[in-house]
């Protein structure tokens, strides 16, 4: 939105006691400044805002004075979208909302809104956290890192309290405000075992999320969707599913990653990957980084391709023993089964 219909739509909202309206067109106010690196003055509106919209005490349930920016954490985003490795229709869906993002003034313009909602769905280890971040580094905002041990409490409406205070925050400056296990307080209200409290928590989180402007982006993680409360699932207008690496996404990832290092690793990135076997992008980023350590470590002593020999063994050995170790898991619970039948006499 332009300045001057800003401060036209502050002016109405004042005069006319619509102190929902007049916070969002401050708000939106507070977020032009500091993108103009004006942030005294960001500063001052935005303590304005949070001292008119206070309607109990600072240090209510406990909290100390603490403010939004104590329940995240902020992280200034280094992986770009053009280094990850995506399936076509998700970075095709990612690259629209960057676009919106980036172009906002235009869509504004004609009265639309940019999306800014993105739900990511995937195993632990598939991404999730790397492309927040590429979000992020695209539209050139910072990544706020939501904390859930500081915002879940112990004491009623205390939780609550806390997410409003993040979602206030976020408001305050453009940024991806990123929810990781978004299940642990977007779970579904229906569920019985749950209690009175979460279901309050859920649904002050679904009017944070519908009253967040279009300048914040919130991108939200889970690995079990099934979790969610089905009012969630349409806050967001991307759901996107990250999946599981395939061996030839594995070997491209080891093919980026190869440029750091002095010389050739001696095998070819398919080779590599194939020894390694079914694993997470998480997992052969890790691969990649013991081995540049390694190499780091030796000065040169030894040849890349010996480093990458070793590390392949030492990966080949774990797999084997966690493979062993989920066998004989599963044998305990069979066994534990079968002691339980021979003790039930109606088994």
């Amino acid at each position: 939105m332009a300045r001057s219909d800003l401060l036209i739509t502050l002016v109405r909202a004042g005069t006319t006691g619509d102190k929902r309206t007049a916070t969002r067109a401050a708000e939106a106010i507070v977020a032009e400044e500091r993108a103009k690196q004006h942030n005294v003055l960001a500063d001052r509106l935005a303590a304005i805002i949070e001292n008119g919209n206070n309607t109990q005490p600072v240090a209510a349930f406990g909290d100390g004075g603490r403010r939004g920016s104590d329940f995240v954490t902020e992280v200034r985003p280094r992986r770009s979208l053009a280094q990850m490795i995506l399936p076509m229709s998700v970075r095709r869906a990612i690259g629209q909302l960057v676009e919106e993002q980036q172009r906002a003034d235009l869509l504004r313009a004609h009265g639309v809104e940019p999306r800014n909602r993105v739900l990511l769905v995937g195993a632990p280890g598939t991404g999730k956290t790397s492309l927040a971040e590429g979000i992020a580094e695209a539209i050139a905002v910072p990544l706020l890192l939501v904390r859930y041990e500081m915002i879940i409490g112990s004491y009623l409406g205390e939780t609550a309290t806390r997410l409003q205070r993040v979602f206030d925050y976020g408001r305050s400056t453009p940024c991806v405000l990123f929810f990781d296990e978004f299940d642990a307080i977007g779970k579904e209200r229906g569920d019985i075992h749950e209690t009175g409290e979460i279901k309050r928590v859920v649904s002050s989180l679904l009017l944070q999320i519908d009253d967040l402007p279009s300048y914040t982006v919130i991108a939200a993680a889970t690995n079990h969707p099934e979790l969610l409360d089905r009012a969630s699932w349409r806050r967001f207008q991307l759901r996107l599913t990250l999946p599981m690496p395939d061996m030839r996404a594995v070997a491209c990832y080891i093919e980026n990653f190869a440029g750091r290092f002095e010389q050739p690793l001696g095998q070819s990135p398919t080779a590599i990957a194939r020894h390694l076997g079914p694993i997470s992008y998480a997992e052969v980023e890790q691969f990649c980084l013991d081995l540049l350590r390694q190499q780091i470590l030796s000065c040169g002593s030894q040849p890349i391709k010996t480093l990458v020999s070793e590390q392949l063994a030492i990966w080949s050995e774990r797999a084997s023993s966690t493979h062993q170790d989920e066998i004989t898991q599963s044998e305990e619970g069979s066994s534990n089964a079968g002691q339980a039948a021979f003790d039930d006499p109606d088994a």
